[in-house]
């Protein structure tokens, strides 16, 4: 446990002092600009312009996959949450709390479908979970780049290329998620139900943004709540819906 504590005090600082990020800045219409990453697929041609939330390299969270050593010998549970708080020093009510909470949750779901979902809190882990999906394919991982950044995290962009899809018969996204360590919740389909796009992306303010968006084909399966449904409007299976990942998440393809 020693080790652990050693190696999480740093992430954990970064977490507690980033709690301004569990704030909700609604722009018109009571929408948070956070979730200004979604778009639908007729959207997509060379030109196209709209406005999107991008968070810069400092507001990420932190970017290396704990050892497997290290994340095995602290609970990952939401039975295991009074423990947790203790053991990280946050009171049950801070929005810390809550976004663990939350996390952990989400990460206790079960699979819908034919859908491929797993949470990983550790590098050997994201291994072993990626080759389980793949096999004996060897995918290649795609993330979203700031190639230049004037730090105007929502802004008006234009595709400045035609978007590139990558020919993959099968798409991984893993997402990271609020804990006081790095958390990837990954997800996928085998077959062409997902979509990955490489777009570049140019800013009202000169940002230059070199990125990856995943298409989900079939929403079918999503809750009625979901986020993608606020901002694009219809429901689960009525349309494909396709989001723009930010720097910190990844895309796997085969």
């Amino acid at each position: 446990m020693a080790i652990a504590s050693f190696i999480l005090s740093a992430l954990l600082l970064q977490f507690s002092l980033g709690c301004n990020a569990l704030e909700i800045h609604k722009p018109k219409e009571d929408i948070d600009i956070s979730l200004q990453v979604f778009f639908k697929v007729c959207d997509l041609y060379k030109g196209k312009n709209m406005p999107l939330y991008f968070a810069s390299n400092a507001d990420s969270t932190p970017t290396h996959l704990l050892s497997r050593e290290v994340a095995d010998s602290i609970p990952f549970s939401s039975s295991k949450l009074p423990y947790l708080l203790k053991y990280f020093q946050f009171s049950n009510t801070c929005p810390q709390a809550q976004a663990m909470e939350t996390t952990l949750k989400q990460c206790e779901l079960k699979p819908k479908g034919e859908e491929f979902q797993f949470c990983v809190t550790s590098l050997e882990s994201m291994l072993d979970k990626t080759h389980e999906f793949f096999g004996s394919d060897k995918p290649k991982v795609l993330t979203t780049n700031i190639l230049s950044s004037n730090h105007a995290l929502y802004q008006n962009y234009t595709f400045v290329e035609k978007p590139l899809e990558m020919n993959a018969s099968k798409v991984m996204a893993c997402h990271t998620m609020a804990y006081p360590y790095l958390v990837y919740y990954c997800h996928g389909h085998k077959g062409h139900m997902n979509r990955a796009i490489k777009l570049m992306l140019g800013g009202e303010n000169k940002e230059i943004i070199d990125s990856v968006a995943v298409c989900h084909m079939n929403t079918s399966l999503w809750d009625a709540d979901h986020v993608a449904f606020r901002v694009l409007g219809g429901h689960p299976g009525s349309s494909p819906v396709c989001h723009f990942l930010p720097i910190d998440n990844l895309v796997w393809v085969a």
